[in-house]
Protein backbone atom coordinates (compact mmCIF):
# COMPACT_ATOMS: atom_id res chain seq x y z
CA UNK A 1 0.00 0.00 0.00
CA UNK A 2 1.07 3.53 -0.93
CA UNK A 3 1.64 5.42 2.06
CA UNK A 4 1.10 8.77 0.47
CA UNK A 5 -2.75 7.27 -0.07
CA UNK A 6 -3.65 6.19 3.44
CA UNK A 7 -4.86 8.62 5.69
CA UNK A 8 -5.32 8.12 9.63
CA UNK A 9 -8.32 6.47 10.21
CA UNK A 10 -9.83 8.60 12.67
CA UNK A 11 -13.22 6.03 13.86
CA UNK A 12 -10.40 3.51 14.44
CA UNK A 13 -8.06 5.98 16.39
CA UNK A 14 -10.81 7.34 18.61
CA UNK A 15 -12.73 3.76 19.16
CA UNK A 16 -9.18 3.26 21.38
CA UNK A 17 -9.23 6.19 24.04
CA UNK A 18 -12.21 5.75 26.51
CA UNK A 19 -12.73 9.36 27.22
CA UNK A 20 -14.81 9.51 24.01
CA UNK A 21 -17.17 7.38 25.04
CA UNK A 22 -17.29 8.95 28.88
CA UNK A 23 -20.58 10.78 30.20
CA UNK A 24 -18.02 13.31 31.33
CA UNK A 25 -16.01 13.90 27.89
CA UNK A 26 -17.55 12.86 25.12
CA UNK A 27 -19.65 16.69 24.34
CA UNK A 28 -16.61 18.00 24.23
CA UNK A 29 -13.58 19.33 21.72
CA UNK A 30 -10.31 18.60 23.99
CA UNK A 31 -7.64 21.06 22.63
CA UNK A 32 -5.68 21.18 25.67
CA UNK A 33 -3.19 17.61 24.62
CA UNK A 34 -0.34 19.72 25.36
CA UNK A 35 -0.94 19.81 29.43
CA UNK A 36 -1.55 16.06 29.08
CA UNK A 37 -3.24 13.50 26.10
CA UNK A 38 -6.02 11.46 26.32
CA UNK A 39 -5.29 7.25 27.22
CA UNK A 40 -5.49 4.23 25.09
CA UNK A 41 -7.61 1.18 26.55
CA UNK A 42 -4.50 -0.65 26.41
CA UNK A 43 -2.68 1.57 28.86
CA UNK A 44 -5.80 1.74 31.17
CA UNK A 45 -6.00 -2.14 30.92
CA UNK A 46 -2.21 -2.52 32.00
CA UNK A 47 -2.44 -0.51 34.67
CA UNK A 48 -5.57 -2.64 36.35
CA UNK A 49 -4.22 -5.79 35.38
CA UNK A 50 -1.13 -4.53 37.25
CA UNK A 51 -2.78 -2.59 39.90
CA UNK A 52 -5.18 -6.60 40.63
CA UNK A 53 -2.69 -8.92 40.16
CA UNK A 54 0.82 -7.67 41.08
CA UNK A 55 0.53 -4.71 43.06
CA UNK A 56 3.40 -6.26 45.10
CA UNK A 57 7.55 -5.60 45.61
CA UNK A 58 8.89 -6.87 41.89
CA UNK A 59 12.00 -8.95 41.31
CA UNK A 60 11.24 -11.82 43.92
CA UNK A 61 10.83 -15.39 42.64
CA UNK A 62 6.65 -16.00 43.80
CA UNK A 63 5.51 -15.35 40.29
CA UNK A 64 3.01 -12.00 41.27
CA UNK A 65 6.22 -10.26 41.67
CA UNK A 66 8.21 -11.66 39.05
CA UNK A 67 5.90 -10.57 36.74
CA UNK A 68 5.93 -7.62 37.54
CA UNK A 69 9.31 -7.13 37.66
CA UNK A 70 9.12 -8.66 34.25
CA UNK A 71 6.33 -6.15 32.81
CA UNK A 72 8.17 -3.34 34.24
CA UNK A 73 11.56 -4.13 32.38
CA UNK A 74 9.68 -4.83 29.36
CA UNK A 75 7.97 -1.50 29.11
CA UNK A 76 11.50 0.05 29.70
CA UNK A 77 13.03 -1.78 26.57
CA UNK A 78 10.17 -1.56 24.28
CA UNK A 79 10.38 2.50 24.83
CA UNK A 80 14.03 2.04 24.31
CA UNK A 81 13.50 0.40 20.86
CA UNK A 82 10.48 2.60 20.14
CA UNK A 83 13.16 6.03 20.52
CA UNK A 84 15.75 4.04 19.13
CA UNK A 85 18.30 4.04 22.32
CA UNK A 86 19.93 0.88 24.24
CA UNK A 87 18.03 -0.24 27.43
CA UNK A 88 20.58 0.91 29.22
CA UNK A 89 20.06 4.74 28.49
CA UNK A 90 16.85 5.25 29.58
CA UNK A 91 15.68 6.77 32.58
CA UNK A 92 11.63 7.02 33.77
CA UNK A 93 11.38 9.52 35.98
CA UNK A 94 8.20 11.41 38.15
CA UNK A 95 8.81 14.04 35.26
CA UNK A 96 10.49 16.25 32.80
CA UNK A 97 11.71 18.93 35.11
CA UNK A 98 12.68 16.00 38.45
CA UNK A 99 14.99 14.35 35.18
CA UNK A 100 16.86 17.51 34.60
CA UNK A 101 17.11 18.82 38.21
CA UNK A 102 18.51 15.05 38.38
CA UNK A 103 20.63 15.30 35.81
CA UNK A 104 21.84 19.10 35.86
CA UNK A 105 23.23 18.09 39.53
CA UNK A 106 25.07 15.29 38.09
CA UNK A 107 26.56 17.70 35.10
CA UNK A 108 27.72 20.27 37.76
CA UNK A 109 30.70 18.30 38.86
CA UNK A 110 32.02 18.55 35.54
CA UNK A 111 31.70 22.39 35.09
CA UNK A 112 34.79 24.69 35.90
CA UNK A 113 34.42 28.46 36.82
CA UNK A 114 33.80 29.88 33.37
CA UNK A 115 32.73 27.29 31.62
CA UNK A 116 29.87 28.49 29.26
CA UNK A 117 26.10 26.57 29.20
CA UNK A 118 23.89 27.66 26.40
CA UNK A 119 20.03 28.04 27.14
CA UNK A 120 17.04 29.61 25.25
CA UNK A 121 14.00 32.26 26.07
CA UNK A 122 12.03 29.88 24.56
CA UNK A 123 12.17 26.67 26.12
CA UNK A 124 9.65 25.71 29.01
CA UNK A 125 11.11 26.28 32.28
CA UNK A 126 12.44 22.52 33.27
CA UNK A 127 14.98 23.34 30.41
CA UNK A 128 15.92 26.46 31.56
CA UNK A 129 16.61 26.61 35.24
CA UNK A 130 18.41 23.65 36.07
CA UNK A 131 21.20 24.53 33.84
CA UNK A 132 20.59 28.45 34.56
CA UNK A 133 21.21 27.18 38.29
CA UNK A 134 25.26 26.07 37.14
CA UNK A 135 26.30 29.59 37.27
CA UNK A 136 26.30 28.50 41.38
CA UNK A 137 29.42 26.49 40.13
CA UNK A 138 30.73 29.10 38.20
CA UNK A 139 29.18 28.41 34.83
CA UNK A 140 28.49 31.68 32.17
CA UNK A 141 25.08 31.60 31.43
CA UNK A 142 24.34 32.44 27.41
CA UNK A 143 21.09 32.89 26.23
CA UNK A 144 20.13 32.30 22.67
CA UNK A 145 16.76 35.00 22.24
CA UNK A 146 14.13 34.60 19.93
CA UNK A 147 13.79 36.68 17.51
CA UNK A 148 10.93 39.28 18.86
CA UNK A 149 9.05 39.36 15.57
CA UNK A 150 9.28 35.80 14.87
CA UNK A 151 9.55 34.06 18.30
CA UNK A 152 12.09 31.76 16.49
CA UNK A 153 15.12 31.31 16.71
CA UNK A 154 18.15 31.79 14.61
CA UNK A 155 20.49 29.06 14.20
CA UNK A 156 23.19 31.94 13.07
CA UNK A 157 22.69 33.56 16.12
CA UNK A 158 23.71 29.99 18.03
CA UNK A 159 26.50 29.67 15.95
CA UNK A 160 27.93 32.94 16.93
CA UNK A 161 26.97 32.03 20.99
CA UNK A 162 28.99 28.90 20.57
CA UNK A 163 32.85 29.09 21.76
CA UNK A 164 35.66 26.65 23.01
CA UNK A 165 33.82 26.91 26.88
CA UNK A 166 30.56 26.14 25.69
CA UNK A 167 29.91 22.96 27.47
CA UNK A 168 26.78 22.65 27.68
CA UNK A 169 23.43 23.35 24.78
CA UNK A 170 20.12 23.26 26.39
CA UNK A 171 17.35 23.86 23.69
CA UNK A 172 13.75 22.48 23.19
CA UNK A 173 13.03 20.43 20.09
CA UNK A 174 9.74 22.06 19.62
CA UNK A 175 8.37 25.17 21.60
CA UNK A 176 4.95 24.56 23.62
CA UNK A 177 4.09 28.07 23.03
CA UNK A 178 5.35 28.80 19.59
CA UNK A 179 5.09 25.48 17.80
CA UNK A 180 8.60 25.68 15.67
CA UNK A 181 10.02 22.66 15.59
CA UNK A 182 13.65 23.67 15.74
CA UNK A 183 16.44 21.53 13.79
CA UNK A 184 17.92 19.84 16.68
CA UNK A 185 19.92 17.60 14.99
CA UNK A 186 22.13 20.79 13.51
CA UNK A 187 22.07 21.93 16.64
CA UNK A 188 23.63 19.39 17.88
CA UNK A 189 26.28 19.07 14.67
CA UNK A 190 27.37 22.58 15.66
CA UNK A 191 27.70 21.77 19.34
CA UNK A 192 29.63 18.42 18.87
CA UNK A 193 32.36 20.47 17.20
CA UNK A 194 32.74 22.33 20.35
CA UNK A 195 32.25 19.28 22.33
CA UNK A 196 29.80 20.53 24.46
CA UNK A 197 26.63 18.01 25.65
CA UNK A 198 23.17 18.39 23.55
CA UNK A 199 20.16 18.45 26.28
CA UNK A 200 16.96 18.42 23.91
CA UNK A 201 13.46 18.98 25.06
CA UNK A 202 11.25 16.81 23.10
CA UNK A 203 7.78 17.33 25.78
CA UNK A 204 5.65 19.11 22.64
CA UNK A 205 7.40 17.26 19.92
CA UNK A 206 6.95 13.46 21.16
CA UNK A 207 3.17 14.01 21.15
CA UNK A 208 3.23 14.34 17.41
CA UNK A 209 5.58 11.25 16.60
CA UNK A 210 8.22 9.68 18.72
CA UNK A 211 11.62 10.58 17.59
CA UNK A 212 14.87 8.86 16.87
CA UNK A 213 17.58 10.44 19.20
CA UNK A 214 20.62 8.39 17.25
CA UNK A 215 19.39 10.58 14.23
CA UNK A 216 18.41 13.85 16.14
CA UNK A 217 22.52 12.89 17.45
CA UNK A 218 21.80 14.49 20.94
CA UNK A 219 23.11 13.83 24.14
CA UNK A 220 20.12 13.57 26.25
CA UNK A 221 16.43 13.82 25.61
CA UNK A 222 13.70 14.22 27.27
CA UNK A 223 9.55 14.14 26.70
CA UNK A 224 6.57 13.80 29.05
CA UNK A 225 4.68 10.26 29.02
CA UNK A 226 1.55 11.76 30.31
CA UNK A 227 1.78 13.81 27.08
CA UNK A 228 2.16 10.89 24.89
CA UNK A 229 -1.02 9.02 25.97
CA UNK A 230 0.55 7.47 28.85
CA UNK A 231 0.90 8.14 32.90
CA UNK A 232 2.55 10.92 34.50
CA UNK A 233 5.69 9.88 34.51
CA UNK A 234 8.46 11.12 31.80
CA UNK A 235 11.43 9.60 30.19
CA UNK A 236 14.91 10.73 29.87
CA UNK A 237 17.30 9.48 27.17
CA UNK A 238 20.88 9.61 28.09
CA UNK A 239 23.95 8.69 25.69
CA UNK A 240 25.48 5.67 27.51
CA UNK A 241 29.31 6.96 27.10
CA UNK A 242 28.35 9.86 29.59
CA UNK A 243 25.26 8.32 31.31
CA UNK A 244 27.93 6.04 32.68
CA UNK A 245 30.62 8.33 33.89
CA UNK A 246 27.97 10.71 36.01
CA UNK A 247 28.20 10.99 39.28
CA UNK A 248 25.70 8.73 41.31
CA UNK A 249 22.55 10.78 42.48
CA UNK A 250 21.19 7.79 43.63
CA UNK A 251 21.68 4.89 46.73
CA UNK A 252 25.12 4.41 47.55
CA UNK A 253 25.03 0.79 46.86
CA UNK A 254 23.64 1.55 43.15
CA UNK A 255 27.30 2.98 42.41
CA UNK A 256 28.27 2.59 38.83
CA UNK A 257 24.73 0.77 38.41
CA UNK A 258 23.85 3.03 35.12
CA UNK A 259 21.06 4.17 34.50
CA UNK A 260 19.82 3.85 37.72
CA UNK A 261 21.93 6.51 39.25
CA UNK A 262 20.53 9.10 37.94
CA UNK A 263 16.90 7.73 38.81
CA UNK A 264 16.86 8.24 42.68
CA UNK A 265 13.83 6.49 44.07
CA UNK A 266 12.96 4.63 40.97
CA UNK A 267 9.68 4.84 38.76
CA UNK A 268 5.79 4.43 40.10
CA UNK A 269 5.95 0.49 39.51
CA UNK A 270 2.51 0.23 38.26
CA UNK A 271 2.70 3.43 35.91
CA UNK A 272 5.77 1.85 34.36
CA UNK A 273 4.36 -1.30 33.48
CA UNK A 274 1.73 0.40 31.97
CA UNK A 275 3.96 1.80 29.54
CA UNK A 276 3.68 -1.16 27.84
CA UNK A 277 0.12 0.18 26.31
CA UNK A 278 1.65 2.70 24.27
CA UNK A 279 3.32 0.44 22.83
CA UNK A 280 0.62 -2.38 22.26
CA UNK A 281 -1.62 1.42 20.72
CA UNK A 282 1.10 2.18 18.58
CA UNK A 283 1.07 -1.01 17.15
CA UNK A 284 -2.21 -1.68 16.62
CA UNK A 285 -1.99 1.75 14.77
CA UNK A 286 0.33 0.35 12.61
CA UNK A 287 -1.23 -2.81 11.70
CA UNK A 288 -4.45 -1.39 11.39
CA UNK A 289 -2.98 1.23 8.67
CA UNK A 290 -0.50 -1.52 6.89
CA UNK A 291 -0.39 -4.92 5.83
CA UNK A 292 3.61 -5.27 5.61
CA UNK A 293 4.29 -7.27 8.97
CA UNK A 294 7.82 -5.73 9.83
CA UNK A 295 9.53 -6.60 13.11
CA UNK A 296 11.31 -3.82 13.22
CA UNK A 297 9.71 -1.35 15.91
CA UNK A 298 11.20 2.28 14.10
CA UNK A 299 9.86 1.25 11.14
CA UNK A 300 6.35 0.76 12.44
CA UNK A 301 6.80 3.93 14.35
CA UNK A 302 7.93 6.09 11.32
CA UNK A 303 5.15 4.82 9.11
CA UNK A 304 2.60 5.81 12.06
CA UNK A 305 4.48 9.10 12.81
CA UNK A 306 3.80 10.09 8.95
CA UNK A 307 0.04 9.02 9.17
CA UNK A 308 0.53 11.66 12.32
CA UNK A 309 1.77 14.43 10.99
CA UNK A 310 -0.62 14.39 7.69
CA UNK A 311 -3.77 14.55 9.89
CA UNK A 312 -2.59 17.38 12.38
CA UNK A 313 -2.03 18.99 9.23
CA UNK A 314 -5.48 18.67 8.13
CA UNK A 315 -6.90 20.14 11.45
CA UNK A 316 -4.54 22.60 12.34
CA UNK A 317 -3.81 24.27 9.28
CA UNK A 318 -7.87 25.94 8.60
CA UNK A 319 -7.16 27.32 12.60
CA UNK A 320 -3.79 28.70 11.94
CA UNK A 321 -4.89 30.06 8.62
CA UNK A 322 -7.99 31.89 10.30
CA UNK A 323 -6.40 33.12 12.85
CA UNK A 324 -3.74 34.80 11.54
CA UNK A 325 -5.70 36.59 8.58
CA UNK A 326 -8.05 38.12 12.20
CA UNK A 327 -6.57 41.53 12.19
CA UNK A 328 -7.74 41.32 16.09
CA UNK A 329 -5.90 38.32 17.06
CA UNK A 330 -2.20 38.02 16.80
CA UNK A 331 -0.93 34.50 16.06
CA UNK A 332 2.18 33.33 17.84
CA UNK A 333 4.44 31.42 15.43
CA UNK A 334 4.26 30.19 11.87
CA UNK A 335 0.75 30.78 10.25
CA UNK A 336 1.03 26.89 7.96
CA UNK A 337 2.52 23.86 9.06
CA UNK A 338 4.37 22.34 6.30
CA UNK A 339 6.19 19.14 6.35
CA UNK A 340 6.16 19.19 9.79
CA UNK A 341 8.01 22.39 10.51
CA UNK A 342 5.23 23.08 13.57
CA UNK A 343 3.53 21.35 16.12
CA UNK A 344 -0.56 21.97 15.99
CA UNK A 345 0.04 23.49 19.27
CA UNK A 346 -1.31 26.79 18.41
CA UNK A 347 -0.72 29.86 20.56
CA UNK A 348 -2.69 33.43 20.16
CA UNK A 349 -3.84 36.58 21.80
CA UNK A 350 -6.85 39.22 20.98
CA UNK A 351 -6.14 42.78 20.81
CA UNK A 352 -9.64 43.45 22.50
CA UNK A 353 -10.43 41.05 25.06
CA UNK A 354 -7.92 39.04 27.84
CA UNK A 355 -6.77 35.85 27.14
CA UNK A 356 -8.92 34.77 30.10
CA UNK A 357 -11.77 36.24 28.41
CA UNK A 358 -11.21 34.48 25.21
CA UNK A 359 -10.91 31.49 27.05
CA UNK A 360 -13.73 31.48 29.10
CA UNK A 361 -15.99 32.08 25.84
CA UNK A 362 -14.39 28.37 24.25
CA UNK A 363 -15.05 26.51 27.57
CA UNK A 364 -18.52 28.19 27.61
CA UNK A 365 -18.68 26.69 24.17
CA UNK A 366 -17.32 23.11 25.17
CA UNK A 367 -13.86 23.77 23.67
CA UNK A 368 -11.55 22.07 26.33
CA UNK A 369 -8.35 24.78 26.57
CA UNK A 370 -7.24 27.08 28.80
CA UNK A 371 -4.99 30.40 28.78
CA UNK A 372 -1.38 30.80 30.85
CA UNK A 373 2.49 31.29 29.94
CA UNK A 374 2.82 27.12 30.13
CA UNK A 375 5.79 27.67 32.64
CA UNK A 376 7.58 29.46 29.21
CA UNK A 377 7.06 32.63 31.03
CA UNK A 378 10.42 33.93 29.41
CA UNK A 379 9.23 33.18 25.50
CA UNK A 380 6.38 35.79 26.60
CA UNK A 381 8.38 37.95 28.27
CA UNK A 382 10.36 38.04 24.94
CA UNK A 383 7.10 38.73 23.18
CA UNK A 384 5.70 41.55 25.04
CA UNK A 385 3.17 39.76 26.28
CA UNK A 386 1.46 39.53 29.62
CA UNK A 387 2.72 36.19 31.36
CA UNK A 388 0.01 36.53 33.60
CA UNK A 389 -2.58 36.49 31.22
CA UNK A 390 -0.86 34.39 28.89
CA UNK A 391 -2.01 33.45 25.52
CA UNK A 392 -4.79 30.98 24.65
CA UNK A 393 -3.36 27.78 23.53
CA UNK A 394 -5.09 25.22 21.38
CA UNK A 395 -3.73 22.01 21.39
CA UNK A 396 -4.08 19.57 18.58
CA UNK A 397 -3.35 15.85 18.15
CA UNK A 398 -4.15 13.02 16.12
CA UNK A 399 -7.11 12.07 17.87
CA UNK A 400 -8.56 15.24 17.06
CA UNK A 401 -11.06 15.82 14.11
CA UNK A 402 -12.23 18.01 11.62
CA UNK A 403 -15.70 18.51 13.05
CA UNK A 404 -14.06 19.28 16.03
CA UNK A 405 -11.48 21.84 14.43
CA UNK A 406 -14.71 23.29 12.29
CA UNK A 407 -16.74 24.07 15.72
CA UNK A 408 -13.40 25.63 16.69
CA UNK A 409 -13.39 28.12 14.13
CA UNK A 410 -17.61 28.87 14.31
CA UNK A 411 -16.72 29.64 18.26
CA UNK A 412 -13.77 32.33 17.11
CA UNK A 413 -16.38 33.87 14.85
CA UNK A 414 -18.37 34.60 17.59
CA UNK A 415 -15.44 36.39 19.95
Amino acid sequence: MNISNTKLDLNFVRSQFPAFKDPLCKDWSFFENAGGSYVPKQVIDRLKNFMISTKVQPYAEYPMSKIAGENMDKATELFAKMINANNNEIIIGGSTSVNLYVLSNALKYSIKPGDEVIVTNQDHEANISPWRRLSEVGANIKEWKINPETAELDIKTFENLLTDKTKIVAVTHCSNIVGTVNNLKKISELAHKKNAIVIGDGVSYAPHGFPDVKELGVDFYTFSLYKTYGPHLALLYGREKILKNLPNQNHQFLEGNYPYTINPGGPNHEELASLIGIYEYTVNLYDHHFHNNSPNIRYKIDKINYLISKHEELIANPVLKYINERDDLKLIGKNIISNKDRAPTISFISKNKSSKEVSKILVSNNIATRNDNFYAWRCLKALKINSEDGVIRISMTHYNTMDETNHLLKVLEKI
